[in-house]
């Protein structure tokens, strides 16, 4: 019987996550023009895999697609941070004490934070920041919450590039990665998603206050 061979990722898929790679760790900066020839040029293929790929990373929300304007990274603003924030706060401690609750093995996030901590360049502290992140709620045991929270994980890394750029925040939000962390392996469900969530919170506040006083307004508004 022949064995069949491994597939090869398609040029789409290897363009799609190249310039998700240049956008999420600031080579490619909000509002910046995405040009399919110029694209083409620098990943070797043709504007097909180029054009698939622009659609496909408009659908995640990081580049926008206009008539007139063409294709450009995705701009980050407050409203735009709290949209996403607010997503995770809802969902990511929840996932986190679920999987806490279960035992579920959490030496992916381990890992990560080590990562984090011996990077040499920004993009590689970012990268493996995400990564701690996911770890902490993809074994929540429901795929489906995963799923949700990997719909908004590309947009909130876009937020997190932005505001790391303009103010750097690294050793503060280490220092509550790993206490986010030493919770968790102790077994503290609930004491480990508050921490994860005064952790989102207090990201969002501080890179972008204005969402947090538009929010406090509605509020009172409500």
């Amino acid at each position: 019987m022949t064995s069949v061979p491994t597939p090869i990722p398609s040029r789409t898929q290897y363009v799609l996550e190249g310039i998700k790679h240049r956008i999420l760790t600031g080579q490619l900066t909000p509002g910046q023009a995405l040009v399919e020839t110029e694209l083409a040029a620098q990943f070797g293929v043709s504007k097909t895999p180029v054009r698939e790929a622009l659609k496909t990373l408009a659908g995640t929300g990081l580049v926008v697609m206009n008539q007139y304007k063409g294709v450009t990274v995705r701009m980050v603003d407050a409203d735009m941070a709290r949209e996403v924030y607010d997503v995770r706060l809802l969902l990511e401690p929840e996932a986190l004490k679920r999987a806490v609750r279960r035992g579920a093995s959490l030496d992916a996030a381990r890992d990560a934070l080590t990562r984090a901590d011996d990077a040499t360049d920004t993009a590689e502290r970012s990268l493996a920041n995400r990564e701690f992140h996911r770890a902490l709620y993809l074994p929540c045991g429901n795929p489906l919450l995963g799923r949700m929270l990997d719909e908004v994980r590309d947009q909130a890394a876009l937020v997190s590039a932005v505001a790391w750029a303009a103010s750097p925040s690294w050793d503060r939000e280490a220092g509550e990665h790993r206490e986010i962390l030493r919770l968790a392996l102790a077994g503290d469900a609930d004491g480990a998603g508050r921490a994860l969530h005064a952790h989102i919170a207090s990201f969002v506040e501080r890179a972008f206050p204005q969402a947090e006083s538009k929010a406090q307004g509605e509020d009172g508004q409500a």
